[in-house]
């Protein structure tokens, strides 16, 4: 996922402090696919946010199964005491005690605030599947009556939407930063279609949840598209633009999306993005 570092943008990134316990394993986003799976324990659950609204974020994960090509996360791998030289998107270190440490740190806590999962992984990449990290921490915020954000590609997110339907003052996001699912598998090759996302998106609605959409960053699309695909299932859109374009110029330039990469495309497309959605949306940058 690629969520931009400035403060006040709704989003930020956070460092955990971690001991590592490593068991090993293999987990596959698709078949014939490897995925480098380590067990390891926490110190730390709730780290305090700067975004706004936001009082802290949880990240079950270090890595992220999804591997997308442009996501900023990269970074996290400096922070692996076991995956320090691997490619971001080959590994997921799972905390497996994250469940317990946030239960005594929310008993400890004298008023309920909010949390948002994830900002640097996906709370609900492939692993959760196996871990159920994702699912106890959540558990563990609505017994305690604090209310969470939730950003994720995945529609694993639906398996929750019980928890979703009784805890107060939540929220489910999808990042869709493209209306073309030929788009998505060249740069989010191990990330979920566009449409289960849209689909996942209207059955939570449907449910009664909270929903909207990050469109970021702009990818190739076709703006009034996506907007009619999105605009019937979400209450809040947010947009913004590629932030890291080094990371996918070349692959950019061999697919002909050059113009994808100026200002020029991030401006009119975030300009027409804010006419399509009307009031419901907000761009992330100061201008898009």
């Amino acid at each position: 996922m690629e969520i931009p570092p400035k403060s006040g943008s709704g989003f930020i990134r956070h460092i955990f402090p971690s001991t590592t316990k490593k068991t090993g394993g293999q987990e596959g986003n698709k078949p014939g696919s490897d995925m480098n799976v380590t067990e390891i324990t926490v110190r730390t659950a709730l780290v305090r946010s700067g975004i706004p609204g936001v009082d802290y974020g949880i990240n079950p994960y270090l890595g992220c199964g999804h591997g997308c090509l442009y996501c900023y996360a990269a970074f996290m791998t400096r922070y692996s005491r076991h995956h320090a030289s691997f490619r971001w998107g080959t590994f997921v270190e799972a905390k497996v005690n994250i469940v317990r440490v946030l239960r005594d740190e929310l008993s400890r806590k004298r008023k309920t605030g909010s949390v948002m999962l994830s900002t640097v992984c996906d709370p609900y990449q492939p692993a959760e599947r196996r871990y159920e990290l994702t699912r106890g921490c959540l558990e563990a915020l609505r017994e305690s009556g604090w209310g969470f954000d939730i950003l994720t590609r995945s529609p694993l997110v639906t398996r929750d939407i019980n928890i979703l339907k009784n805890a107060p003052g939540v929220s489910v996001g999808f990042t869709i930063p493209t209306d073309d699912d030929s788009v998505r598998k060249i740069l989010e090759p191990n990330a979920p279609s566009i449409q289960s996302r849209l689909d996942a998106l209207r059955k939570l609605r449907d449910g009664g949840i909270d929903t909207w959409a990050f469109i970021g960053p702009m990818l190739p699309m076709n703006p009034a598209g996506l907007c009619e695909a999105l605009d019937p299932l979400v209450n809040h859109v947010l947009i913004d633009r590629l932030n890291y374009r080094s990371k996918v110029e070349g692959l950019f330039r061999k697919h002909a999306w050059e113009y994808a990469l100026t200002d020029r495309y991030s401006l009119d497309t975030g300009k027409v993005l804010l006419r399509l959605f009307g009031g419901k949306a907000d761009s992330v940058s100061s201008s898009p």
